[in-house]
């Protein structure tokens, strides 16, 4: 995120302006920085979220028909090949670019509340504190875009049930227009924010913790840089404040950001397989869904916790590249390409 002499971003904790021109192009760079930087890692990512979705949705009634994550990348490898993988990733490209955007977007509105609130000083660095509060805010706007998109994905992801139609005919794999025409057949406008409970709950903790531990790591990488630097050069300051406005080295800036993707997938992962079950239950004529806690026990019941963390290890591995390449990115396009 900019800072007040237009230095690279979220290396620092942030001080922003007050002008408005400053902040609209701040708020423009955020979208559409953010959006490209969303595209890349969700290439990056897809295959495993693939995997990821296949594991959490196997059925409580029948035998797990994967055995753990290398299984379901053998069988998805062996039934659909490589591009069985991609398959659906139209609709999260879409989605990634909303959501990386708006995650940037809402995060700098967060942060403008809590100085027009009177909490901190736009001229002094913002506490660790407030950019986990600030994450926390821009996860809870950011599901409600996001709700829509990934309900259409899962429903994607997850095999045919039933690879064989009436007269022999293989069945196709539904598209983005097919799954978003059967969920308003079935369910109507409301039926795309089913599971929204769950993405509700993911991405306000997981995003506080995705902002909070990126800069947490960054500051950290920051102290032990200042004591091993045998630099003489002087600090850039402002108004009797003392601030390291350097960029850290690549190989920081990649771990800072893999911390942060790593951080966001692991300590909610259950909200996201409760969501993930919801959200590829099959669409029944009158059937009433079930709700957030009902799926949940069904889960815990049968499984109990290696269930709501089934399909975790695989995600958090590849949240680590993803979201290093996310940060690097858009931090890289703040500092070279800044529109103002």
């Amino acid at each position: 995120m900019a800072v007040a002499n237009k230095v690279v971003s979220t290396d620092t904790p942030p001080i922003v302006k007050g002008n408005g021109k400053d902040a609209l192009i701040d708020a423009m760079e955020d979208i559409t920085f953010g959006s490209i930087a969303g595209v890349a890692g969700k290439y990056i990512e897809y295959p495993f979220d693939t995997v990821k979705v296949r594991l959490q949705s196997q059925p409580d009634h029948l035998p797990l028909r994967y055995t753990g994550p290398f299984d379901c990348f053998k069988q998805s490898l062996r039934s659909d090949g490589i591009f069985g993988l991609y398959r659906g990733i139209s609709a999260p490209l879409v989605g990634a670019a909303l959501e990386t955007s708006s995650l940037f977007f809402w995060e700098r509105v967060g942060r403008e509340a809590l100085f027009k609130a009177g909490f901190y000083q736009r001229d002094k660095p913002l506490p660790l504190s407030a950019l986990w509060l600030t994450g926390a805010i821009s996860g809870a706007f950011t599901s409600l875009v996001l709700t829509p998109v990934e309900l259409v994905k899962c429903k994607i992801q997850v095999p045919v049930s039933a690879p064989v139609g009436p007269g022999g005919i293989a069945s196709k794999a539904p598209t983005p227009l097919s799954v978003i025409r059967e969920v308003f057949h079935h369910q109507g406008i409301r039926g795309f924010w089913h599971g929204q409970l769950g993405t509700l709950i993911r991405e306000t903790g997981g995003c506080a913790a995705w902002f909070g531990s990126k800069e947490s790591v960054t500051l950290l990488f920051r102290h032990l840089n200042s004591q091993t630097s045998n630099s003489t050069s002087p600090p850039n300051t402002k108004q009797g404040q003392t601030f390291d406005l350097t960029p850290l080295p690549l190989w920081q800036q990649a771990v800072a950001g893999a911390s942060a993707g790593m951080s966001y997938n692991f300590l909610f992962f259950p909200a996201d397989t409760i969501k993930s079950r919801m959200q590829t239950s099959a669409i029944s004529p009158g059937a009433v869904p079930l709700k957030f806690r009902q799926e949940g026990m069904a889960i815990w019941k049968q499984y109990g916790l290696k269930g709501l963390y089934r399909g975790c290890g695989i995600t958090v591995a590849r949240s680590a590249p993803s979201s290093a390449f996310i940060f690097i990115i858009f931090d890289a396009m703040k500092e070279h390409f800044h529109l103002g």
